[in-house]
């Protein structure tokens, strides 16, 4: 038997991919298709703000529209976008030398000017809509900005559940890492835009990747790290990445692209509709 039953891989994609995979979800669950029963749930920088979502059982219709902190006095994302130019230069340079360029990734945000980091916790706070980790298995990536290893958080990492989506997200130039338990965490898509391979041993593996259109490779190699039984992708479609616009990161490209993620729910709840609500289970 397989070790997990159904799992659930949410991937990055800057706040248009939050949106997008936020309407894809509330899309699918109007459809009779509800990712929250996901044994277990993944996700990645922009993935992590639906997977909490979804894996505490709220309805993913409340990121409709942009969710900011009830606080009037909040202080705005603040971009630094000359140590932005420069993670996106070791990044596209990293070559045979990934980890290397992982840690230096990590110097570059770890001297960002981005604001506090309470700031961006309580921004996350705000689009999760919750405090506590859910009893179904929810895995939030990141990576320690000084090391550059990989993390994964879950219920027993001692981290409040915004505070481990606020690593996840924290991409550097943009927003500031994170302290957990004494160390600086940062976007867990630098290494893995979607880190499919944490689901190794599913089943049913639903993989939704925002990104997928920009990086097909990746996700290919993510899907035979994870070795599931069966697996079915959601990525964009030509209108929804119109929908996207040129930056993942425009806030103004939000409402349409959740518009687009309930437009394509309705294609992909006709593939997910007896595989997700059966699962899997094999001797």
């Amino acid at each position: 038997m397989y070790s997990i039953d159904r799992a659930l891989v949410l991937g990055a994609g800057g706040l248009v991919g939050t949106a997008w995979m936020a309407g894809v979800a509330c899309g699918l669950r109007r459809k009779g298709v509800d990712l929250g029963g996901a044994d277990l749930t993944v996700g990645t920088s922009a993935g992590a703000i639906t997977a909490a979502l979804l894996a505490t059982g709220q309805d993913p219709d409340r990121l409709a529209t942009p969710v900011r902190p009830a606080d009037s006095n909040s202080i705005p994302p603040r971009v630094d976008g000359r140590r932005l130019g420069e993670a996106f230069a070791v990044l596209g340079d990293a070559g045979s030398n990934p980890a290397e360029a992982w840690r230096r990734v990590g110097q570059i945000a770890l001297v960002a000017e981005t604001g506090p980091e309470q700031a961006h916790v309580a921004r996350m706070g705000a689009m999760v809509g919750v405090d506590q980790w859910p009893d179904r298995k929810l895995l939030i990536t990141a990576m320690d900005a000084e090391t550059g290893e990989p993390a994964v958080f879950d219920r027993s990492s001692g981290a409040p559940l915004p505070n481990a989506v606020a690593a996840s997200t924290a991409f550097p130039g943009i927003y500031p890492p994170i302290t957990i338990n004494g160390r600086r965490y940062m976007d867990g898509s630098l290494r893995s835009a979607t880190n499919a391979g944490l689901a190794a041993g599913a089943g049913t593996l639903l993989v939704v990747d925002p990104q997928a259109h920009l990086f097909p490779g990746d996700l290919h190699k993510e899907l035979m790290a994870a070795g599931a039984h069966t697996v079915v992708t959601i990525e964009p479609d030509p209108a929804s990445i119109r929908a996207f616009g040129s930056d993942l990161n425009d806030r103004t490209t939000w409402e349409p692209a959740y518009q687009a993620g309930l437009r394509q729910a309705a294609d992909a709840a006709e593939r997910l509709c007896s595989i997700w609500k059966a699962g899997f289970v094999t001797d």
